[in-house]
């Protein structure tokens, strides 16, 4: 993360840069973004640094949705972006202005594009590492931030041959709107993570594989219930084990299997609950 605010005040440097030289708002609204990425990158070193702490008598469950609240205010500041880029590119619309040293300010743009590329690969390889939720959406939104220097580097472009100035408001109107686009989908999956929502289909099905292989010998489960939180899974589930087993079998039993869920799915607390198969209040449960 401090990577990525070094990077966010470079490029809001080069992209003010290319503004001034040109005069384009479709470049002002590329540095726009860039102050976005600026706030989003504190907000998220921040919130990594409270994620990063370990579970104490308050916070059982450890720290980690705190990356949950970086990502939502990523994507609010996102959506804020997007409304000044709107407020700046309507005006120069309806009066359309000449651009200047265009050729310059398009130079001075793509070396920031570059740099925001860069890091954005190294976010987004840290951010599925360690399954950080607050990496993985600045990555996505440094990325946003690639294409959306590109598509106006081309309208810029496009008004320096065609002459059409009308083009650079344009662009940057469509540049605002996959802003906002960006920005709802990082709102959702935030408030998704405070919800406790399930962890992802492929990883439940890794986990349902390796209780499957224990039915397969005898040993049923129900109530399999999953949620996460940032980099961390939770799994509880109930073990239905022969009636005539003791205490001891159904102990090493469960050891057994919540060994396997977590060297099959890392970072994840298993919860196992062991009922005997026989007692019709095993099964009263079975709809959790």
């Amino acid at each position: 993360m401090w990577l990525s605010i070094a990077a966010a005040i470079a490029t809001i440097g080069l992209k003010l840069a290319a503004f001034w030289l040109t005069g384009s708002v479709g470049l002002l609204s590329d540095a726009l973004e860039s102050l976005v990425n600026l706030a989003a990158a504190v907000m998220a070193l921040a919130m990594l640094t409270i994620a990063a702490r370990p579970a104490d008598e308050d916070h059982a469950y450890g720290h980690t949705k705190a990356e949950y609240f970086a990502s939502a205010t990523e994507g609010l500041l996102i959506l804020i972006a997007a409304g000044s880029i709107i407020w700046a590119a309507v005006p120069r619309l309806l009066a359309p202005a000449p651009l200047e040293q265009i050729g310059l300010g398009l130079t001075v743009s793509l070396v920031a594009s570059l740099i925001n590329f860069a890091v954005a690969r190294i976010l987004l390889r840290a951010g599925r590492k360690h399954g950080s939720i607050a990496l993985e959406a600045d990555a996505h939104h440094l990325m946003t931030d690639v294409w959306t220097s590109v598509g106006v580097t081309v309208g810029v472009a496009l008004v320096w041959l065609t002459g059409w100035t009308r083009l650079d408001p344009l662009i940057a109107l469509l540049v605002a709107a996959n802003i906002i686009r960006s920005g709802i989908e990082i709102v959702r999956r935030s408030a998704l993570g405070l919800m406790d929502t399930s962890i992802p289909p492929e990883e439940l099905a890794r986990v349902r594989a390796v209780l499957d292989e224990y039915a397969a010998r005898g040993v049923d489960y129900h109530a399999l219930r999953t949620r996460q939180a940032a980099a961390r899974r939770f799994v509880s589930l109930h073990l239905l084990v022969p009636d005539t087993w003791t205490v001891q079998q159904g102990h090493d039993l469960a050891e057994e299997v919540e060994r396997e869920i977590r060297e099959t799915l890392p970072n994840t607390s298993v919860f196992t609950h062991v009922e005997p198969r026989g007692d019709p209040a095993s099964w009263r449960d079975v709809k959790l």
